[in-house]
């Protein structure tokens, strides 16, 4: 599964916005942001879902009249039987997402993310009998359980004997009922995110030999390298700020670059958060990057990067417009038949004069 929902911030809507999760896709066009321009190409384009970054329902509505853009897009997109699906915040905070797709833009190696999730890992120990204990673990890997960075199919075993003494009703897989009996056992250890905490219940149950099988869920306070906000890297040879900044520009588009000092500064560790993404400067800085990359700052965040580290704003709008090209390698490699398109309007709803 890439970029899970449950890997968004509480603050967000990411998800189906507009729609039904039965309806079949016919086409996909995606965006940015959603508008009336957006829907009216889906409709021409005979893409029946719209795919964005940028959630269209990002706060609660009391009416939908047609007051507002967000109120008229509703509308059409619900008259012409157009979905609206965003891939915010999990996106972002996904492995290979939207900072991802930045770095390889820039060209970045040994990519890393810059602020690793936190308190969504959770640790699985079950005692299973020897018998059986190859067969859940493949289970618990299948269902996701088990990764470590570049690593999968972690656990730790242990054996020793669990005793149990099967009552009147049970219908025990070893043992006799009403007699204690000994049986040879491993303690199988396995890490998981706890949004998959139901599936990989499922898979141990299936494989378990057990009626009443043994485990515990431990909550782990580890952050979680493989996802999270920002992603810090490297370039091939180090650069002169200025020609390095320059070249940012030359890539995204940038009409306008807001940045605080670079005179005679080298750069060779980047890091980068798409969007509004200042507040992770302080990240970014003691990570030990040369420059930290952001669609937003204020002007009183920059005082704190005048000497070191140089703090760059490039537009939220334009680091940002390559997350449609990032969605459409997705959707290709896991649906090659499904036509995807992206949209050909200007969504960016900011001009420089």
């Amino acid at each position: 599964m890439f970029a899970p929902l449950p890997l968004q911030e509480s603050y967000d809507n990411a998800g189906l916005q507009v729609g039904l999760h039965e309806a079949e896709v016919e086409g996909a066009l995606l965006c940015l942001d959603v508008t009336e321009e957006v829907i009216d190409e889906a409709v021409t384009s005979k893409c029946n879902l719209i795919i964005s970054h940028h959630p269209l329902l990002f706060k609660p509505l009391k009416r939908i009249t047609g007051a507002s853009y967000v109120e008229r897009c509703i509308l059409k997109a619900i008259s012409n039987n157009i979905a609206i699906y965003s891939a915010h915040t999990n996106l972002d905070n996904a492995a290979g997402g939207v900072n991802f797709k930045i770095a390889e833009k820039l060209g970045l190696k040994n990519v890393k993310i810059l602020s690793p999730k936190e308190n969504i890992l959770l640790k699985l120990a079950v005692y299973v009998p020897v018998s059986h204990a190859e067969s859940v673990r493949s289970a618990l890997f299948n269902a996701g359980c088990g990764k470590i960075g570049n690593y999968d199919c972690c656990s730790y075993n242990l054996e020793g004997e669990g005793t149990f003494r099967a009552g009147e009703e049970c219908s025990p897989f070893c043992g006799a009922i009403g007699e204690l009996h000994t049986e040879k056992e491993v303690r199988i250890e396995t890490i998981l995110p706890a949004f998959i905490k139901s599936k990989a219940l499922k898979a141990l149950l299936a494989a378990h030999p057990y009626e009443e099988p043994a485990y515990d869920i431990y909550p782990l306070n580890n952050a979680w390298p493989t996802v999270g906000t920002g992603v810090i890297g490297e370039l091939d040879e180090p650069m002169d700020a200025k020609e390095f900044m320059l070249e940012v520009k030359r890539i995204f588009g940038v009409e306008r670059m807001m940045h605080t000092a670079a005179q005679g500064k080298k750069i060779s560790r980047v890091a980068l958060c798409g969007g509004a993404g200042a507040s992770f400067a302080r990240e970014a800085a003691a990570a030990g990057a040369d420059i930290f990359i952001t669609g937003e700052g204020h002007y009183h965040d920059m005082f704190n990067y005048t000497s070191g580290m140089i703090m760059a704003a490039i537009g939220h709008y334009e680091s940002e417009q390559y997350t449609s090209e990032l969605i459409s390698e997705v959707l290709k490699e896991r649906f090659p038949d499904l036509k995807v398109k992206i949209t050909e309007k200007r969504t960016n709803p900011i001009y420089y004069l």
